[in-house]
């Protein structure tokens, strides 16, 4: 396991994929990257939406296999930090496919794009 930002813990990977994500080992769980953990935790704690107080709690109950496949797909190791990890992603969610699709067909086909 590796230590991110303020000690959540992510697991490691040793054959990195594109993009943000690995897989651990050959079939191993697919993990976030630390990078783009501590992206998202640094953005969230940027916007505010991580400072003071950690006095909000939230309880609910949730099906055992959607909690362990969220932390092997993560890495993550507890629930707090799991928990905290999807609410900051949601957070900070900047909704860029609607924006893409609501301009679907909006650019003149007559632009020249440069290639």
């Amino acid at each position: 396991m590796v230590k991110a930002s303020a000690g959540k813990q992510v697991a490691s990977a040793r054959a990195p994929l594109k993009g943000s994500a690995r897989r651990n080992g050959k079939n191993g769980p697919f993990v976030i990257s630390k990078a783009r953990f501590e992206a998202v935790m640094l953005a969230a704690r940027q916007s505010g939406l991580l400072s003071g107080k950690k006095s909000g709690r939230i309880g609910g109950r949730v099906n055992p296999a959607l909690v362990k496949q969220a932390k092997r797909q993560t890495g993550i190791v507890t629930d707090t930090d799991l928990i905290e990890f999807a609410l900051a992603s949601i957070a900070l969610e900047d909704k860029f496919a609607e924006a893409f699709k609501e301009s679907r067909g909006k650019v003149d086909p007559g632009l020249k794009l440069g290639f």
